[in-house]
């Protein structure tokens, strides 16, 4: 056996392949069934018994030699594969991305939740949340409606049992904020969240819709405060010439209690088809927080003071994005979606 020729032949042989495919076939040459190194460890059994160590030996050595020169060509051979491919498919990062069509968006009602929470916590408002099942205590008793109150029949409550039901205002939240004793004390919050009632669905009406609730208590609060708040509220959400305006009306929870409404942002005043030739849209309901309510919660109300106000927000959605049908917010239609994500957003296809 010439082990140098043997292992000049494997050099000679690794050497000239340049693919997986050719190194696999040379390495059948030398290590299949019928392979030069194979065929020497067959013929083992006639070396005379004085030489088969020796012999053994260099078969051996010849075995790991091809497989180290073998595995070095093949990580060779690897690599470079691999760095054609990084060359081939380079992503240059330079270049424009594109905008998926219908690649997501906030929803026109989640897009005014935000616009307000923003706003009022510019304000200095904390935002507080609920629980949308709610006991009858909270929901109208603890906001000065009792049980045989005539305010009661206006309710459309769904009911889960004497006591639970769904509730018909955020106003609840409220009641659980100042019924806590960390809380007698002077402080601001909005309520965003869902409310339901049994109301007819139309194209202004639906039986579960969101609400926005505000609370301030204060030593010295008024209802010069009051109207601040609504104005830059008006002004933030449908233009700086906004102004407001008060009409007196009754809500059991204030005292006195009023309607809001804000000057047409469409006509400036001067009467259209969106303020009904008024010059004015109504857009919430408010007033002075009743002594009952603050008794009620524990809260001194000779002490403190307050205002508070309703904000429906699928109102101030169809006002500010002009939708005339309340119950296109709940069909999940993309292009309703889509068409109120460009308003802010653009054209879903531009490049970014």
């Amino acid at each position: 056996m010439d082990s140098k020729k043997i292992i000049n032949d494997i050099n000679k042989d690794i050497e000239s392949v340049s693919d997986i495919k050719s190194l696999n076939e040379v390495r059948n040459n030398y290590l299949g069934k019928s392979g030069v190194i194979t065929l020497l460890r067959a013929d083992i059994k006639n070396i005379k018994p004085e030489d088969k160590k020796e012999y053994g030996m260099k078969v051996n050595e010849l075995f790991n030699y091809f497989n180290e020169v073998y595995g070095k060509k093949l990580d060779s051979i690897n690599d470079a594969i691999l760095n054609e491919k990084l060359v081939s498919e380079k992503i240059d990062v330079t270049l424009p991305g594109i905008r998926l069509n219908n690649g997501g968006g906030y929803h026109p009602i989640t897009k005014v939740k935000n616009e307000l929470e923003d706003l009022f916590i510019s304000m200095g408002y904390d935002v507080v949340t609920g629980s949308e099942l709610e006991d009858d205590l909270h929901c109208f008793e603890m906001l000065n409606i009792p049980k045989d109150h005539p305010a009661r029949d206006t309710q459309d409550t769904f009911y889960i049992s004497d006591e639970l039901l769904l509730r018909t205002q955020t106003s609840a939240v409220q009641a659980r904020f100042m019924e806590d004793v960390k809380n007698h004390k002077p402080f601001k919050i909005v309520a965003p969240g869902k409310t339901y009632r049994r109301d007819n669905d139309d194209a202004t009406h639906s039986h579960q819709f969101y609400q926005m609730e505000g609370l301030v208590i204060g030593e010295d609060i008024s209802l010069a405060d009051l109207k601040g708040t609504l104005l830059e509220f008006a002004k933030k959400m449908f233009g700086e010439e906004r102004t407001v305006r008060f009409r007196p009306s009754f809500f059991p929870f204030t005292e006195p209690s009023y309607e809001v409404d804000i000057s047409c942002f469409k006509c400036g005043g001067k009467g259209c088809n969106i303020c009904k030739q008024t010059g004015w849209i109504e857009i919430l309901g408010s007033g002075m927080v009743h002594p009952n309510v603050l008794k009620s919660c524990g809260i001194d109300s000779d002490k403190y003071r307050g205002f508070a106000f309703g904000i429906g927000i699928e109102r101030v959605a169809m006002l500010k994005y002009g939708i005339n049908n309340i119950r296109d917010f709940y069909m999940n239609d993309v292009r309703f979606l889509d068409t109120y994500n460009r308003v802010d957003g653009g054209d879903n296809n531009e490049t970014i």
